[in-house]
């Protein structure tokens, strides 16, 4: 009996510590951390639709999408689409509240990237914000409220992401946290193609 219990016990456990079965809310005193919503459409068509931010947007192995959208039923689609990896357990995509607007200013995806080249057994990050967000500071506090928590939810003993050499104020906000720049190449599992400006964070 006690064995039962036990077993009923971690598979409830397990449960609550698997992000595709309970995804977390995050958040410190600026910006909150949650599942993307299909009500997040209005809000994120002004991140997606914003040309100064496209540049930072990391579509690598994207089947050639760039997330710029146009409109609000693109947008929508997109949250659909999003929600449907989530549901077959592919990525999550946080949405990356305001707290002071309490408007959605971009998202966060994250899955455990499994691969045959330098970046598997990996936690994947694309950080997407509008352009006025795009400065150490937010994007450090953004980070923080993560960072510390990816090993565990994608079962990972280290993160990478991408940052242009263009992207400055992006790439001064991952040294802070401890990100260095990576020599070794992702190779795209669609395309085939390599992609470089990766950044690690090892536990």
């Amino acid at each position: 009996m006690g064995d039962v219990k036990n077993t009923r016990e971690n598979k409830m456990k397990n449960k609550r510590n698997d992000v595709y079965e309970n995804c977390p809310v995050l958040e410190n005193d600026y910006f909150c951390l949650r599942l993307i919503e299909e009500k997040d459409a209005a809000n994120l068509l002004e991140t997606y639709s914003d040309q100064k931010a496209l540049p930072f947007f990391n579509s690598d192995n994207c089947n050639d999408s760039n997330f710029y959208y146009e409109t609000v039923e693109g947008m929508l689609e997109a949250i659909k689409y999003w929600l449907w990896e989530y549901e077959r357990r592919g990525f999550v995509r946080f949405a990356i509240v305001d707290k002071r607007s309490h408007k959605v200013v971009g998202t966060i995806e994250l899955f455990n990237r499994q691969a045959e080249d330098a970046f598997s057994n990996c936690g994947l990050l694309r950080l997407d914000v509008k352009s006025s967000y795009e400065e150490k500071e937010s994007i450090g506090e953004i980070l923080s409220i993560i960072v510390e928590h990816i090993y565990e939810l994608f079962d990972c003993t280290r993160i990478a992401t991408k940052a242009p050499i263009y992207a400055v104020e992006r790439i001064e906000a991952l040294k802070k946290i401890g990100f260095e720049r990576s020599k070794e190449y992702l190779v795209g599992q669609h395309d085939q193609r390599r992609y470089y400006d990766y950044w690690v964070l090892e536990k």
